[in-house]
């Protein structure tokens, strides 16, 4: 990743970047190099207390220019009620760990951008170099992605901001889109615990 020229695209669906990933990510986009993160949305997410690990990463990431898409939880299924736990069901949620760097290698694998991969768990992946395949799935990552993912910026006043379109209509959202407020509630509350090393 450090090594990247123009343009580095991650899926990730536990996306909890730590101080160092964010001094990396930052400083690529700073340097002008185009920096995009697809993670869950809080709606999509089946592990609230992972959201609130990345959430708090959300705003000084795209203060420093990197874009961030976050994945519908109605993407390609329907919804399911979430009853208040802090693990959930969603109709929709990402699973795919991939990072694509100037359309030109690739890596596949089980890591996810966060603590848990890095220190506890056992993880696995194969970098690919291969332009025509890298090229292919990072158009795909692009290709209307507003209908299937928010995309999330900061309005003038330094609020996160979501943006969609819903049957061809271009939707805003102020609060985390069709999440509840007692998922909102359990993000605040786990955003104040010790825990980012177990995310």
């Amino acid at each position: 990743m450090q090594q990247t020229q123009q343009e580095l695209l991650i899926i990730s669906p536990y996306f909890v970047p730590t101080k160092r990933g964010y001094t990396l990510f930052s400083n690529l986009a700073k340097d002008g190099k185009r920096v995009a993160v697809l993670t869950n949305s809080l709606a999509a997410t089946d592990v609230v207390p992972v959201h609130s690990g990345y959430a708090k990463y959300r705003t000084p990431l795209l203060e420093s220019g990197v874009s961030i898409f976050e994945l519908k939880p109605m993407a390609t299924v329907i919804i399911q009620k979430n009853r208040g736990s802090m693990i959930k069901r969603s109709g929709s949620s990402l699973h795919a760990k991939t990072f694509i760097i100037d359309n030109k290698t690739l890596f596949i694998g089980s890591f996810n951008i966060d603590p848990r991969s890095a220190r506890l768990n056992t993880e696995m992946g194969f970098v690919v170099d291969s332009p025509k395949l890298a090229s292919y799935l990072a158009d795909n990552m692009k290709k209307n992605q507003m209908q299937y993912s928010y995309a999330v910026s900061l309005t003038s006043q330094g609020k996160l901001h979501w943006e969609t379109k819903e049957h061809n209509q271009l939707v805003a959202y102020d609060d985390e889109p069709h999440s509840s407020f007692w998922s909102r509630v359990g993000v605040w509350i786990c955003s104040l615990l010790p825990i980012e090393w177990l995310l």
